[in-house]
């Protein structure tokens, strides 16, 4: 008998490690920032080539290595954090398990060069899958550099395994921010392909926020501190008005590292709880820290996901924590009374009364009336209530109406409704709840929620501006521009051309920056720099569904972004309009989303209900 069990070569062992930790650029770029940390860098630069593909390589001015510590960090396990097993338990860098620069060494080409203070030169080091291919000394400042080429140039299939530049470029983006945002006392700078993405200098935590998300967080923060025997939370979280429909700006750090926790995240939304709409989410940047051997975060690879000793006490002291850092900013939960719009439309609202109104008023039998004293209950048979609408009715409104009823007698309509198989007669549209439309006919009637029905229309209109007939612009007399975040700064540069067949005119204007010159010319309002950023963040919001191609997102981005929502009022020519572009549509029934856009009701159905 043969045996077959047999001990697995460094180099393979190490690429099966580097599974594990190095599943992407974005990992290893995660890995060497934190060494660099680790290594009590003050100032850090990661510069990154075709995405991480082609380089990633960072330098800091932190401790250096001497030339035994720079070739026995390539080894597997070798770690400057461990010496015995209680180690594990005290955990406060954050590197310590010594599998990364093994892992990287294993499936990559790699170029360290680094020095210590107290040394006259440097080493400078090759290392190619796992082999050491050159060591020689070099003249180097005090520091690190290590480069790595050619990310899995030795196994092909994970490398077709990556995704597109842009997407790869935005996990890069997501964990260097992750590492700026934890110390806000070091220098970082992110260069892509030669151009500067982040130049963050050292200030403060909120300084640092505001760097990282944009200008517009400046006044948007509330700040927070609470400290206990326990543990002390420190950190920001935004105001509600700023709280989205994703998660993007939410950071969670436990001793500096961080974490994701949606058992955490669940105590912050309970903090915000009747403050925020319960599809949004809002902005934090919170740090824990408590003593290391209360945690555990040697749970999973990349060491984000931890166990805390006793969860319902920080679950506990997370909650009271934001909730006691809103109650002292006058932030609190208000009660939401809905305000028909149509009040807000009327004559008696919207216009002054003039003299000859108040003159006319106040000479009325039922002015009179209303205004002596104890009289109120002496109201005349024949005075002006019976005319009671002429206060607020316009006076061509019923023959407005009368054009309306004889213009959706057609034979669009008509055409429309036999497709859905409705008899040729109906009334006139009715809006019921500021959020639905009734069509009845002689079969029973339609009832269509306007929001999904008009994401339909704009759905397939977007399909064919995007396929090659654009939408028309039009230019603004005085363009604007549009700050963004470096993250969301490079989905927009992605969406540029299919925008541009969207109707938007959008042109790159220096780091960051974009000018806004020309909106879809049927938009209207919506078309403004608002606008843009709801785009943006509708759209990260479906980047998390890998089925989508990028412009898929983008199309169902701008249907929920300018469909009609519920609340608005709909005159009876508008109703009309989305019912034929509603059902002149190749799958008018539902959205893109799959949600129904109508529904049918059967007379005959409603007659059994009520025993007919």
């Amino acid at each position: 008998m043969v045996d077959i069990i047999q001990l697995l070569p460094d180099n393979i062992a190490n690429q099966i490690a580097a599974g594990e930790v190095i599943q992407r650029p974005a990992s290893a770029v995660k890995e060497l920032l934190e060494n660099a940390v680790d290594a009590g860098a003050t100032e850090i630069q990661l510069l990154v080539n075709d995405a991480g593909k082609a380089l990633i390589q960072v330098i800091d001015n932190g401790k250096g290595m001497s030339v035994t510590d720079a070739r026995m960090a390539f080894e597997r396990h070798a770690t400057s954090k461990i010496s015995n097993i209680d180690d594990l338990f005290k955990i406060k860098t954050m590197g310590f398990r010594g599998e990364a620069l093994a892992s990287i060494a294993a499936v990559a080409q790699i170029e360290l060069k680094t020095k210590r203070d107290e040394d006259e030169a440097g080493i400078y080091i090759e290392i190619e899958n796992s082999i050491v291919k050159k060591q020689e000394p070099i003249a180097t400042k005090t520091g690190t550099s290590i480069a790595m080429k050619n990310l899995f140039f030795n196994v092909p299939a994970r490398r077709n395994f990556l995704k597109s530049n842009a997407v790869e470029l935005r996990h890069i983006v997501d964990e260097f921010i992750r590492v700026a945002m934890a110390f806000p006392e070091i220098f970082f700078s992110l260069n892509s392909n030669g151009q500067q993405v982040f130049h963050l200098e050292k200030g403060t935590l909120k300084q640092r926020i505001v760097q990282i998300l944009g200008n517009n967080y400046n006044a948007k923060l509330v700040s927070l501190q609470e400290r206990t025997d326990y543990l002390d939370i420190i950190g920001f979280v935004g105001k509600p008005e700023i709280a989205k429909k994703t998660r993007g700006d939410q950071f969670l750090f436990v001793n500096s590292r961080f974490i994701k926790s949606a058992y955490l995240n669940h105590a912050i939304m309970r903090a915000f709880e009747n403050m925020i709409p319960k599809d949004s989410f809002p902005m934090y940047a919170l740090f824990i820290d408590l003593n290391p051997a209360q945690v555990d975060i040697n749970v999973h690879p990349t060491k984000q996901e931890i166990k805390f000793e006793d969860e319902q006490i920080v679950y506990a002291f997370v909650q009271s924590a934001v909730k006691h850092a809103l109650a002292q900013h006058s932030i609190t939960p208000t009660l939401d009374f809905e305000l028909d719009a149509t009040i807000q439309n009327l004559d008696a609202v919207n216009k002054p009364i003039t003299d000859l109104d108040r003159s006319s008023a106040s000479t009325s039998t039922l002015f009179q009336t209303f205004s002596q004293k104890n009289q109120a209950h002496f109201v005349e048979k024949n005075s002006e209530l019976k005319h009671w609408k002429d206060f607020y009715e316009k006076p061509n409104e019923q023959s407005d109406n009368n054009n309306f009823a004889t213009a959706t007698q057609t034979p669009v309509f008509e055409s429309l409704l036999q497709n859905i198989e409705q008899p040729t007669e109906f009334n006139n549209p009715l809006q019921i709840h500021n959020a639905y439309i009734v069509v009845q006919n002689n079969n029973g009637y339609l009832l269509l929620n306007q929001q999904n029905a008009h994401e339909r229309v704009l759905y397939e209109k977007f399909a064919i501006a995007v396929a090659g007939k654009a939408i028309a612009t039009q230019q603004s007399l005085f363009p604007t521009t549009l700050e963004l975040s470096p993250a969301d700064t490079h989905i927009l540069h992605e969406l540029l051309p299919d925008l541009k067949q969207l109707g938007y005119l959008l042109e790159p204007f220096g780091n960051n920056t974009f000018v806004l010159q020309g909106t879809p010319a049927d938009v209207g309002q919506k078309g403004d720099l608002q606008a843009i950023e709801k785009i943006v963040e509708q759209y990260k919001h479906f980047s998390n569904d890998l089925k989508f191609t990028k412009r898929e997102k983008l199309l169902r981005t701008l249907c929920l972004q300018q469909a009609i929502k519920p609340g608005t009022v709909l005159a009876l020519t508008e109703m009309k309009t989305l019912i034929e572009e509603l059902f002149l549509c190749e799958t008018p029934n539902a959205t893109p989303n799959g949600k129904p856009t109508y529904m049918s009701f059967k007379k005959n159905e409603l007659d059994k209900i009520f025993g007919r």
